[in-house]
């Protein structure tokens, strides 16, 4: 039973105030150093790389992805945003990430450099590198060239691919958060991610969560509704929001093909609230008795830790460790 995080950290404030490359190397170090001494199995680089200062409400998982590649606009007119409210895609969001003009290619997306820039401050490959699911990223466009959201969504799946062919890392995640609110979507969702995950080499994890903006639940849903998706995935194991949800939506990851190892969220990132050993272990424990012993691969915060404060981001990484070994008897 391995720990690991989901990928987003908290911008130090020094490197909010004073942005450079070296500042965002030194931070980026250290978030891999908290990680390291606290015990985390799988670590992940915190993607202080995509964040904005222009843009400080969010961890950069759409507009990092977006507005380097060509064909795609990122100045929004009034029409643009009349037009996007319009379709009503996504509740929570009043303006597109950009508007599609054309065909789709890489631009200026440098996954690899991105990745190299990671290893460099790892010290080595063993640790996870984060991507946007092809169909979240979809939903956030406004489309004025292809005409069809299925063929949108597999042109960005193209671009994704080519970038995530040999990268040097030990795991590629992909993350979706709008597919548990739009399980109709579900097939061509599990296309676009498989024909990312088509191209990676290493191990490959996919995480799914119902949003969390402000501390707030965006999708609705339930776990129940997706199971046919997470069985359709081309992935070695998943990384599932399920402290901030139901009891019923633990049961119903029984259904989960073992093929695929299951990776539970047993720390909570919408609450302040700092986990003990003793929570961690009983939601461990809990999650064992539902799937069965050897069924949790993996255990994991809900979701990224951008939104909380540092010193409770550190603390919660701690405490998974922690519960995680107390469970085990360590």
């Amino acid at each position: 039973m391995l720990t690991t995080t989901v990928g987003s950290y908290p911008v130090p404030e020094w490197l909010a105030a004073a942005p450079s490359e070296q500042a965002k190397l030194d931070a980026t170090r250290v978030v891999f150093d908290i990680q390291r001494q606290a015990g985390i199995d799988l670590a992940t680089d915190g993607e202080l790389g995509r964040f904005d200062i222009n843009h400080p409400d969010t961890n950069g998982m759409i507009d990092y992805f977006i507005r380097p590649m060509s064909g795609i606009r990122a100045g929004l007119g009034r029409g643009d945003y009349e037009k996007f409210r319009a379709k009503q895609t996504m509740a929570f969001r009043s303006k597109p990430a950009g508007v599609v003009t054309g065909a789709l290619g890489e631009g200026s997306l440098n996954l690899k450099a991105d990745c190299e820039f990671s290893r460099e401050a790892a010290g080595s490959e063993n640790f996870k590198f984060t991507v946007t699911s092809p169909y979240m990223l979809s939903r956030t466009l406004l489309d004025n060239h292809y005409g069809d959201f299925a063929t949108l969504t597999m042109e960005i799946a193209r671009v994704l691919a080519d970038q995530v062919a040999g990268l040097p890392c030990s795991c590629i995640q992909v993350d979706e958060a709008n597919i548990p609110g739009n399980p109709s979507d579900a097939p061509l969702a599990a296309r676009a991610i498989n024909a990312v995950l088509a191209k990676v080499t290493v191990k490959k994890a996919v995480h799914l969560c119902f949003g969390n903006y402000g501390g707030q639940t965006i999708q609705t849903g339930h776990w129940k509704a997706l199971t046919d998706f997470l069985n359709s995935l081309d992935v070695d194991h998943l990384i599932l929001e399920l402290a901030h949800r139901p009891a019923a939506d633990l049961m119903a990851l029984r259904d989960v093909d073992k093929r695929i190892r299951i990776g539970i969220g047993v720390v909570d990132v919408k609450v302040n609230h700092v986990e003990t050993a003793d929570e961690i272990a009983a939601r461990i424990g809990q999650a064992e008795k539902e799937l069965g012993a050897g069924r949790v691969g993996w255990i994991h915060p809900d979701c990224g830790f951008w939104m909380l404060k540092r010193s409770v981001a550190d603390r919660k990484i701690a405490a998974l460790v922690k519960g995680r070994d107390k469970y085990l008897g360590r």
